[in-house]
């Protein structure tokens, strides 16, 4: 329907998924916090510079935007990330979560499969400002820590905990 994917587009998210993405600078397995048949987080590989630790959240289907998303991943999804901003709050004692999705060229989608962010925020950390100056890689390394930190925690967290 709105679709925005040029011809024969190979998408990142759906490799990720189906465990067939080759280890580079910009995914590691060790980037993985969560997996499950339906759903997906992970450390994103660019960070926002005063916010480190964002997660990606997505389904493993393909699905471009949010116009294609069924309802009963929608709810999916937005369960595992509020499972994350909880368990961002329990690791790291940050002050606030954003949540960020973007839709189409115009929205600032800039990968073809439907994701979600989920990134730890600050009382001062300046955000928007901050991030006139571009998104920065995060090294595998460094990507890793986070996610086994996050996946310490996440361990506690269900559902249930409302």
């Amino acid at each position: 329907m709105y679709t925005h994917a040029p011809p024969g587009y190979s998408c990142p998210l759906c490799a990720i998924a189906q465990r067939s993405a080759p280890e580079s600078e910009l995914f590691a397995p060790a980037d993985v916090l969560y997996q499950d048949s339906a759903v997906l987080a992970m450390i994103g590989a660019f960070q926002w510079p005063n916010n480190p630790g964002n997660v990606v959240v997505f389904p493993s289907d393909h699905f471009e935007n949010i116009y294609e998303l069924p309802l009963h991943l929608a709810c999916r999804i937005h369960d595992l990330a509020r499972g994350i901003a909880l368990t961002m709050k329990a690791a790291w004692g940050c002050d606030g979560i954003s949540t960020r999705q973007h839709n189409e060229p115009a929205g600032n989608q800039d990968v073809w499969h439907y994701h979600q962010h989920v990134t730890p925020r600050y009382v001062g950390d300046d955000f928007y400002a901050s991030y006139a100056g571009g998104k920065a890689l995060m090294p595998a390394e460094k990507r890793a820590a986070y996610a086994a930190e996050l996946r310490a925690h996440f361990a506690k967290w269900s559902p249930a905990d409302a």
